[in-house]
């Protein structure tokens, strides 16, 4: 005899279309990338289908395994992934998701590939971390014409060309970077990896690197002490002449999240490199990779945010309780209208700067608003998507606290975005550098939110307000966070003035700026248009 009936359980939340988001196709669009819409939308429908989905589960649940010597003793230093790690690499570098902005010519080129790394990020967050610092390597590169000419096309190719060959002989390439020890972390200054010039025009390193990301790449940029300096060099996995270069894996980093990327300890014996950019340059060159990835940050949190969304109100939809779909209770209808503000925020903000990426080469403005821009959205976007997805985590209930829901995976790849290329403190005090290094900056920071006044009377305050906060710099370290998360929450909240759907923005300025609002999701002000908000996320 059956003991029970199954019911009042939610149906899979899969296949779904990832791009159907009203956000971020008027964003691509408004930034100048509307080309690019029928591949962000195949993406999304790609990425949400079960197929991908399974991709994602198994890569994450077969993490990858270092294999250091083969059967016979002989030093291999290889990684072994699961195969569905490597269909994810191919539909990533085959859309054009790492370098290959770089090369298209359209404008636009990188707010088409930030709305795409979004859509397809959903599918797994892990495999993005090589695909990011592919995308990241080639402006860095550029400070070494000759080795440029030689890779930059090959780090742009749309084949994924996986195995340990000379890189000039593969049909593309994945780069990775190798900056932190372990007595320094964000204190690069502190490396003790050494570099000695050679008659040939190389350098010997010798060192040891704590903490670098998807070893398997086919080159690296490095940091290392030179007779000038810190210094940035770059090192193939394989050398010119076809022998390997001593690149050593230690072992692989048992983490929080991010499992299905293979994080490493890598030995430096006496390996060789090339010199990118002068001697002594080495913080000033590797940076412009560093701000590539922080932008990739921002967009890899902000996907968090809409998947969460996503399954929040999938549950919420389905189940009942008390009588009514948790939906229609009042308070989750307030939880949930919250967290899709939140999500949306954080997506047009993503969607500006990646605009701004695309014109800072031609635009003086638009690269000063970026470089304010970039540190203070980082700061704070990656900040609030742990909180993000625990609350929506928590409106599965006990259901979300179990592997099955993919809600633990998705908190647990949460916080790593605002750790992964300096973490709050190090993006805080990277903004008051950018502000009193290049005031201009500030400048056009001022420019870019005054665009917005007179939409909204709690960010006309907010604006005042923090010309207030920056008149005063006697204690201005002590108080970075607290000023940088409101000029976050200003960039984000002229955004949704200028461009977002009214019900999204006044939520967010009355909340968020007005102080109308408590401290946890769900405290949203009496009156907030929660069903033209909930109809806009499609729920």
């Amino acid at each position: 005899m059956p003991t029970h009936e199954v019911f009042n359980q939610v149906p899979p939340i899969v296949p779904f279309d990832y791009s159907d988001n009203p956000a971020l196709l008027a964003a691509l669009h408004r930034e100048g990338a509307g080309w690019a819409e029928a591949e962000v939308r195949e993406l999304g429908v790609l990425a949400g289908s079960a197929e991908v989905q399974d991709w994602g589960r198994l890569a994450n649940a077969y993490p990858p395994v270092l294999h250091t010597h083969d059967r016979y003793g002989n030093r291999i230093d290889e990684v072994e992934f699961h195969p569905y790690w490597h269909r994810l690499m191919e539909v990533a570098v085959g859309h054009g998701l790492h370098g290959s902005p770089w090369l298209d010519e359209r404008a636009g080129a990188h707010t088409a590939r930030a709305a795409k790394f979004y859509t397809w990020g959903i599918a797994d967050a892990g495999h993005m971390c090589p695909i990011s610092m592919t995308y990241a390597v080639v402006p860095a590169l550029r400070h070494n014409r000759e080795l440029s000419a030689r890779y930059e096309p090959l780090l742009g190719s749309r084949s994924y060309d996986f195995g340990l060959r000379e890189p000039t002989s593969k049909t593309g390439l994945i780069a990775g970077m190798s900056m932190t020890e372990k007595q320094g972390g964000s204190d690069v200054r502190a490396n003790t990896t050494t570099a000695t010039p050679q008659s040939d025009g190389t350098y010997r390193i010798v060192g040891h690197k704590w903490f670098t990301s998807a070893p398997m790449s086919d080159l690296f940029l490095t940091l290392a002490q030179a007779p000038g300096g810190l210094s940035c060099f770059l090192l193939p996995r394989v050398l010119p002449d076809g022998t390997r270069n001593a690149l050593r894996l230690q072992r692989l980093k048992d983490k929080l999240g991010n499992k299905s990327n293979a994080s490493s300890e890598i030995e430096y014996e006496d390996a060789v490199g090339w010199l990118v950019g002068h001697e002594g340059a080495g913080v000033k060159t590797i940076i412009e990779m560093v701000n590539m990835t922080r932008l990739d940050c921002v967009i890899g949190s902000a996907t968090g945010m809409r998947v969460a969304v996503r399954h929040a109100a999938h549950h919420a939809r389905h189940r009942k309780a008390f009588g009514a779909n948790l939906i229609d209770q009042p308070a989750m209808r307030n939880v949930i209208a919250d967290l899709v503000v939140e999500s949306e925020a954080a997506t047009v903000a993503m969607m500006r700067l990646a605009g701004a990426t695309d014109r800072a080469a031609h635009d003086p403005a638009e690269a000063a608003l970026r470089r304010i821009a970039l540190a203070i959205t980082k700061y704070w976007v990656c900040k609030r998507a742990p909180v993000h997805a625990a609350e929506a985590l928590e409106c599965l209930g006990g259901n979300g606290y179990v592997e099955d829901s993919g809600m633990p995976r998705l908190f647990r790849e949460s916080p790593l975005m605002s750790i992964w290329e300096g973490s709050g403190n190090v993006a805080a005090l990277d903004a008051l550098r950018a502000m009193a290094r290049q005031p201009e900056s500030v400048e056009a920071y001022f420019d870019e939110v005054s665009r917005a006044r007179g939409g909204n009377r709690h960010l006309d305050d907010a604006i005042d307000r923090i010309g207030k906060e920056l008149t005063d710099l006697g204690d201005i370290e002590f108080r970075a966070r607290r000023v940088v998360e409101l000029m976050a929450l200003v960039l984000q909240g002229a955004q949704l003035v200028r461009h977002g759907h009214a019900a999204i923005a006044d939520a967010f300025c009355a909340s968020r700026l007005g102080g109308d609002w408590g401290i946890a999701f769900g405290t949203l002000p009496a009156g907030t248009d929660t069903t033209t908000i909930l109809d806009r996320a499609h729920i």
